[in-house]
């Protein structure tokens, strides 16, 4: 579809033709507008469902859980967590357009507990990690073919809550013999694949 906006806003404004839906919690069904935007790819539902499935399993139930999503993009990753009762989630992205749209749908479903931050996902992991800030679990789904995943894996370890997990997809497997050296410090707790995403749980070794 052509955008008919001014190349230097090719987001803002675009019409909402994708939408993702909460598959669980209070807000369950609820369909949540996502804008285009080039390298967004929301979390399909069986992913979802399949990833949460295994953070209920590994640390029970959501009431109360710190969550932090630093690529939010559609935001489907931290709403979902959001609607089974997490405490507190924080969205990032650096994205204008899509921060309002994140900001629209929060308030579309009253998420008391949904926080909205604009700006560069390494600055803010890195901000928040001076603030003492800690997380249950951190979700790093960025765009691929830009190594984001391993400049920003290395920033979650002092982000981590003891027993914390990060939730990262990727264009790869994470278990290949040859993985990178940003990935030593981490186990992979639990991996699948849908399509052509690869999509993992890893936790800090102790």
């Amino acid at each position: 579809m052509q955008n008919k906006k001014p190349a230097k806003v090719p987001v803002h404004g675009a019409p909402h033709s994708k939408q993702v839906r909460i598959i669980g919690g209070d807000w369950k069904r609820t369909p949540l507008p996502v804008l285009e935007a080039q390298g967004l790819r929301p979390t399909p539902d069986r992913v979802r469902e399949t990833v949460f499935n295994w953070l209920r399993h590994l640390q029970g139930d959501w009431i109360g859980k710190q969550v932090l999503d630093l690529f939010a993009g559609s935001g489907a990753l931290g709403f979902e967590a959001a609607s089974r009762g997490a405490g507190s989630v924080t969205l990032v992205d650096a994205n204008t357009a899509i921060v309002r749209q994140l900001e629209a749908n929060r308030d579309k479903v009253k998420a008391a507990n949904i926080t909205v931050l604009r700006g560069d996902a390494l600055a803010v992991a890195q901000s928040l990690a001076l603030r003492g800030q800690r997380f249950d679990v951190i979700f790093i789904d960025p765009p691929y073919q830009q190594d984001l995943l391993g400049r920003s894996l290395p920033l979650c370890a002092p982000l981590l809550k003891e027993g914390g997990l990060v939730y990262a997809e990727a264009e790869h497997a994470l278990t290949d013999a040859d993985a990178p050296d940003w990935l030593a410090p981490w186990d992979v707790v639990r991996c699948d694949k849908a399509g052509m995403v690869h999509f993992h749980l890893l936790g800090l070794r102790s």
